[in-house]
């Protein structure tokens, strides 16, 4: 069996103010990672995953946690009050289940198209307020990936 990729997770340095990708482990080729994540807190604007705060909305995709990439989402922002998740964003479909934590009072607004992309996917969706994606999250399904909305 020969390992073709390396897994990695991306960490923000707080020192250097920016992304550094710290290497996990070897995988095969074709194979997913799936690590168990610690939420440890959850605030107004800031998460806490695994010992690193993140001040910005993340996505989790198989274990890797990045930014949200909200500029194709920007243009959708008159019409809500606020930008939305639409399925113009870079969504981690690539599961059986995708938890959109909707932000600490449940403000983000999730575009129809979302709802019918995760429908045409066979993906179950499901839209809660952030701190119950992350209760959702630490029982630690199998095969689910999260965008988290950290403010509103």
């Amino acid at each position: 069996m020969s390992c073709a990729r390396t897994a990695a997770v991306m960490m923000w340095n707080s020192e250097r103010r920016r992304f550094i990708r710290c290497p996990r482990k070897r995988l095969p080729k074709g194979s997913r990672l799936e690590v168990e994540m610690r939420f440890e807190d959850f605030s107004f604007g800031s998460i806490r995953i695994d010992g690193v705060t993140y001040e910005f909305d993340v996505v989790i995709d198989h274990g890797e946690i990045r930014k949200r990439k909200k500029k194709a989402s920007k243009q959708f922002r008159d019409d809500f009050g606020h930008t939305p998740l639409s399925a113009e964003e870079d969504l981690p479909w690539k599961c059986r289940r995708l938890v959109v934590g909707t932000g600490a009072y449940g403000r983000l607004p999730v575009m129809k198209e979302v709802k019918r992309e995760a429908e045409r996917r066979e993906v179950e969706l499901l839209v809660v307020p952030t701190a119950e994606a992350i209760k959702t999250l630490s029982k630690g399904a199998k095969e689910t990936n999260a965008v988290l909305h950290v403010t509103c």
